[in-house]
């Protein structure tokens, strides 16, 4: 295991002009020279709950795609965002980041692209392309701020907000477009575009291998990804949680192991057999416990966002061992195209259960209470039609 694997280069081509394809007549989605008019759930005030919404997607510009939504998962990240948790939301608010769909048309630059492929979008829809994170492939790290998929001003398009996947469509730059291999099931697919990659990256940056251990921290929707994704990689996984009832979930998920971290004898016992730690818990909890069960140069990445403090970290624990505590966000487009191939290679993917779009607010109540197993995708098929006129 070596720490510090380089990050595949951008995905970036050299493109020749091309035609653009005509818009396609299909359900969901209203064609216009000015682009089209979509269906959409979204919020429009942090009190509203997710409420149908039209949106205005542009006309594919040169280097754009436009694709067809079939599925978007739904990200604990959307419930905060959509309840106005985060604070300095502007609305109205279509959430979703998890996006499989197949292109409908091209713009007169794009060359990867053909309408018909099936493709996924995942938590940016832009960056600067110029920094030195941009140049590395690392567009999640963009010095400049990346653009997310929803919520944020697009800079290079008039400085409208995005809006997400709860929708029939959307255009997007086909540099930061995927290719969904055809062997996964796409609503199935559609959680690793965030959950999926936020897990594989630490795990192809410390180049893990067959005989490492990996400890999984937790086992929701990021956790339950890690540990198929950890297996598929060859390592032996260990789950760290705090309910027993998990055991069997997690054994049944491929786990070689789990250790009930309130019980002092299992973490005593755990002591010195863990190469990395994947922590995907996003409520506040003590780390130390976790640091003494690394091996020297071990590392432990912080991928859960607690809203509220986090215990202290002792720092012997680190100096003792040589071992790093870091964190990681989602990861950049050559990274994920590569997750997704990965995923195909090994038949890796998310377990859902799909819901309806009047479902979509019983599914938020229910991630909050903890009640999904382990992942929730929307499918799309099932929006409105469009109104005539664009809420946003």
């Amino acid at each position: 295991m070596t720490p510090g694997r380089p990050v595949p280069p951008p995905l970036a081509k050299p493109v020749t002009p091309k035609p653009a394809a005509p818009a396609p007549a299909g359900s969901g989605v209203i064609a216009s020279n000015d682009g089209v008019l979509a269906a959409a759930y979204g919020a429009t005030s942090p009190d509203s709950g997710l409420v149908p919404l039209t949106l205005a997607r542009r006309t594919p510009g040169a280097d754009d795609v436009e694709i067809a939504i079939e599925f978007c998962g739904l990200c604990h990240s959307d419930v905060h965002a959509v309840r106005g948790e985060w604070g300095g939301q502007s609305w109205p608010l279509v959430p979703g980041h998890e996006i499989v769909g197949t292109v409908s048309r091209v713009g007169s630059a794009v060359t990867d692209f053909v309408p018909g492929d099936r493709v996924g979008v995942g938590c940016m829809v832009d960056s600067c392309r110029e920094c030195e994170s941009c140049l590395d492939g690392l567009e999640q790290y963009c010095e400049n701020g990346m653009t997310a998929t929803y919520g944020a001003v697009d800079r290079r398009n008039g400085g409208s907000l995005t809006q997400g996947g709860y929708s029939s469509s959307v255009v997007v730059d086909r540099r930061y477009v995927l290719r969904v291999p055809e062997s996964l099931d796409p609503a199935a697919v559609a959680p690793l575009l965030c959950a999926g990659v936020t897990t594989f990256s630490p795990l192809r940056h410390f180049d893990v291998e067959e005989g490492d251990v990996v400890g999984v921290v937790g086992l929701g929707g990021l956790g339950h990804m890690g540990v198929k994704l950890a297996k598929a990689m060859g390592a032996k996984v260990v789950v760290f949680t705090t309910s027993e009832s998990k055991v069997p979930a997690a054994l049944e998920l491929g786990a070689d192991e789990v250790v009930l971290s309130r019980d002092e004898a299992a973490m005593d016992a755990a002591n010195r057999t863990i190469d990395l730690i994947i922590d995907t818990v996003a409520a506040p909890h003590d780390l130390n416990p976790l640091f003494r069960t690394l091996r020297v140069d071990g590392a432990l990445f912080q991928l859960g966002l607690p809203s509220e403090a986090m215990p202290p970290v002792n720092p012997r624990a680190l100096i003792r061992r040589r071992i790093a505590y870091a964190g990681s966000l989602i990861g950049g487009i050559a990274e994920t195209q590569e997750m997704l191939d990965f995923c195909a290679e090994h038949g890796v993917v998310a377990d859902v259960e799909v819901v309806r779009a009047d479902q979509l607010n019983e599914a938020y109540d229910r991630m909050v209470a903890g009640d999904v197993k382990y992942r929730f995708v929307l499918d799309t098929s099932t929006l409105q039609v469009p109104a005539k006129e664009a809420d946003a």
